[in-house]
Parts: C-alpha cells; sequence; structure tokens
C-alpha cells in the first residue's frame, strides 16, 4: 500500500481533475469507453493514447499525447470541451454530432484510465 501522503497526493489530483466522479462509474461505462475509444481514437492517439497512432505520423500536428502530464491536469469539462467541439487547425474532428454525449463521457473515462501514476524513479531528496 502507498504511503498515506503519496495517497493523499493522487486523491487530490484526480478530484483537482474531476476524475473523482468519473472514477466513481461502474465498470461498463470504462468497458464502453475502450470501445468507443477503439472505433473513434485509437487510429491518432495510439493504443495507449500517446499520440504514436498509425495515421499519427501523417498528421500535422501530431495528435496530442492523452497521457502526458499536460493532459492529465485539464480538467474533464477541458477535455470534454476538445472531445466535443475537436481542435481547429488539427486532424481533431469534433464529435458533438457523431457522438452522444454519454459515449463523449465513456471515451473520457477511459482515456484517464490510461493514465497510470507511478512512483518516480529519482530518490527523494535526503532528510534534512
Amino acid at each position: 500500500m502507498a504511503p498515506f501522503s503519496d495517497r493523499l497526493f493522487l486523491a487530490l489530483v484526480l478530484v483537482g481533475s474531476g476524475s473523482a466522479l468519473l472514477m466513481a462509474q461502474p465498470s461498463d461505462v470504462l468497458d464502453r469507453g475502450q470501445i468507443i475509444y477503439r472505433e473513434h481514437c485509437m487510429e491518432c492517439h495510439g493504443e495507449t493514447g500517446k499520440g504514436d497512432g498509425p495515421k499519427a505520423p501523417f498528421l500535422s500536428p501530431r495528435p496530442g499525447n492523452l497521457v502526458s502530464a499536460a493532459t492529465s491536469a485539464k480538467t474533464d469539462t477541458e477535455l470534454l470541451r476538445t472531445i466535443a467541439h475537436g481542435k481547429p487547425r488539427t486532424a481533431m474532428p469534433a464529435w458533438q454530432d457523431r457522438l452522444a454525449v454519454e459515449d463523449q463521457q465513456a471515451a473520457l473515462h477511459y482515456i484517464r484510465f490510461l493514465v497510470r501514476f507511478s512512483r518516480s524513479s529519482t530518490p527523494p531528496p535526503p532528510a534534512p
């Protein structure tokens, strides 16, 4: 089990990003999100969300890394807005007319699931 400070940090990160609400949903939402991701997102964003899908080398700008610190720090509202409205001057389309709101939320739930929190390989600083 992680030390209390690590668990508290993770809880704050999840609450701060709005992911705590998504994580409380049943696993069928995650399963649905995975299906949607594989059907609509994976060819650009890649299997693990790193922006390295089979179409990525042919896109300019390259697809976003969905598991990066910058993306992870965005709120669910910000990410849902991007999913719904797309990103101008990129290959990221608007999904608001193609996917139901619930499906967009399920895709976001799966994207948040792709993020893996891991302990840093850098040792902590010495105690004072």
